[in-house]
């Protein structure tokens, strides 16, 4: 009779291993993280969970630095009012750049002095004057070209929830920097999509805006922004809604506290909860200095104009609309509504990628199918090689049979592992997996050779022998982890994915798979037993 108590490692591994093939197999017990996959994305490796990078099933890979100088250095009034001042005359000193395009941030835990951000164009000897116009001390600052690190982690985190929201299963962002850290770039890997869409998602900054079209006099209009992302609290799926003139395509949207009182003081103030202002635009066509519009833009583009409804101009008349802040954004089709509600979940990118001095590529699809039977290929063979390298050393069933299946027991948790945290897998990937497998034979070998020198009498002698063992393959084991760390730390690109596949197998190895191994031998090898 088996002693469970015991023997728990065991016991932990079977059920580990049950469960990663559980992940692996069952529909629906796929990948925890990101949402649902679109119509045009890949949900899964086929019979398997398994998500797949671009080298295993194709599709686009944009490198791209961020638009913008930094001035470090700088010292920033804490008064948030003063600093807005700051940043309105910056921007009125450059050309073509607005407030939202200038950024200032206090000195934190990570930053050691304040610094100003323009996400524009511009050289640094036009932002020096910037400065200068806005009353800072532009000598004493250190202008370099490209962005702090919290807003290119502000970007990653805003692209990660469009690639999410859009349904690309397995696409990442990241951030690569190189050897010295003088430049940085952000990463998008997008599989299973063509570069347009890439290219379409990358460029876009997703900034919503919803102007108020007005008179200003007799003859003449004017356009003031009335809300941005900023404003917006909740959003809901777009849909088709009845409208004057038929079916349009809205996104429902309620707007922060803040943010809906300020549109309703607009609306009133502007004159659109009058009978002149409510269902009175005809834009563009309309007469000049007779129009009421709300005007939906993306990225300064047009998507949508409409009236003002009367219903919701007697809730704002009322006060109503302040207890709910809630009305629809209008778009002049689906598709622009659907992208609208993805920007405004996702948030506006602080700043534009510069993809003409990155570097994009593509791979094709049918391509990259043939890698994946070839990584099958590879890693069997490496897993024959090493069940003969094994029997030809032992030639004993109850050593190499337990050897070799504790081995692949330990790939099988990281595929399941894989599977459950949506990672998706490349070559490098791969390459840990094989490499997993050597390094985990070679310690049970460490064990086997120790334990079997010569008969083992009792537990205790079987215990004294393992613990020699194991104190050999711990400090491998130390050794493996510290010299992979870098590769798993630093964006290095494949590299890392095969440091910490590496990684992550030593920690499943050394905390469990071997110690169940010793407890198989035990088991087997002991007269106790």
């Amino acid at each position: 009779m088996v002693d469970i108590r015991s023997n728990w490692r065991v016991v932990l591994l079977v059920v580990l291993v049950v469960g990663s093939l559980g992940a692996l197999f069952v529909p629906g017990a796929g990948p925890v993280v990101g949402s649902a996959p679109a119509d045009n994305a890949t949900a899964g490796g086929g019979p398997t969970n398994l998500q797949y990078g671009l080298q295993l099933s194709g599709g686009t890979r944009v490198r791209a630095p961020v638009v913008g100088l930094t001035a470090e250095n700088v010292t920033l009034p804490s008064d948030a009012s003063e600093r807005s001042t700051i940043a309105t005359t910056i921007a009125d000193d450059l050309d073509n750049v607005s407030s939202a395009d200038v950024r200032l941030r206090l000195a934190d835990s990570n930053t050691s002095a304040d610094t100003v951000e323009v996400f524009a164009n511009v050289t640094p000897t036009q932002f020096r004057g910037a400065l200068d116009a806005a009353g800072l001390d532009a000598d004493s600052a250190t202008v370099r070209q490209g962005v702090t690190a919290a807003t290119r982690d502000e970007i990653v985190e805003t692209l990660s929830n469009k690639v999410n929201s859009l349904g690309f299963s397995g696409a990442q962002v990241s951030v690569q920097s190189t050897v010295g850290g003088d430049a940085h770039y952000v990463v998008v890997e997008v599989p299973n999509a063509d570069l347009s869409e890439v290219r379409d998602l990358v460029n876009s900054r997703g900034q919503v805006a919803v102007l108020a079209y007005h008179p200003v006099n007799a003859s003449a209009q004017r356009n003031d922004t009335v809300l941005t992302n900023d404003d917006i609290r909740r959003v809901s799926d777009a849909r088709m809604q009845e409208g004057t003139f038929g079916s349009v395509p809205v996104v429902p949207i309620t707007l922060t506290e803040e943010g809906g009182a300020s549109f309703a003081e607009a609306m009133q103030r502007y004159g659109y909860t009058s009978s002149a202002g409510i269902s009175n635009c005809q834009y563009p066509n309309g007469t000049p200095g007779d129009e009421y519009c709300l005007i939906t833009t993306r990225d300064s583009e047009v998507v949508g104009t409409y009236g003002m409804g009367e219903t919701l101009a007697s809730s704002i008349e009322r006060g109503d609309f302040q207890t709910t802040n809630s009305f629809v954004l209008q778009t002049n089709s689906m598709s622009e509504a659907r992208q609208i509600a993805i920007d405004l979940r996702a948030g506006a990118l602080p700043a534009s990628l510069d993809i003409e001095s990155g570097d994009v590529y593509q791979i094709d699809a049918s391509l990259a199918e043939r890698f994946k039977p070839l990584s099958f290929l590879t890693g069997l063979i490496a897993a024959l090689a090493v069940s003969l390298v094994v029997y030809l050393r032992y030639g004993r069933a109850k050593i190499a049979v337990p050897m070799l299946v504790t081995a692949l027991s330990e790939v099988v948790i990281l595929l399941g592992f894989s599977s459950l945290a949506g990672l998706s897998l490349n070559l490098s990937h791969i390459a840990g997996f094989i490499a997993v497998i050597g390094t985990g034979v070679d310690d049970l070998v460490i064990i086997a050779d120790e334990v079997t020198t010569e008969a083992v009498s009792s537990d205790r002698v079987f215990q004294s022998r393992f613990r020699k063992a194991f104190w050999i393959i711990g400090g491998a084991a130390a050794t493996t982890i510290v010299a992979m760390s870098p590769l798993a730390v630093l964006s290095l690109g494949d590299l890392r994915g095969f440091a910490i596949v590496t990684i992550l197998g030593v920690l499943v190895g050394v905390l469990l798979t071997r110690p169940a191994y010793g407890d198989i031998l035990r088991y087997l090898l002991t007269d106790d037993n």
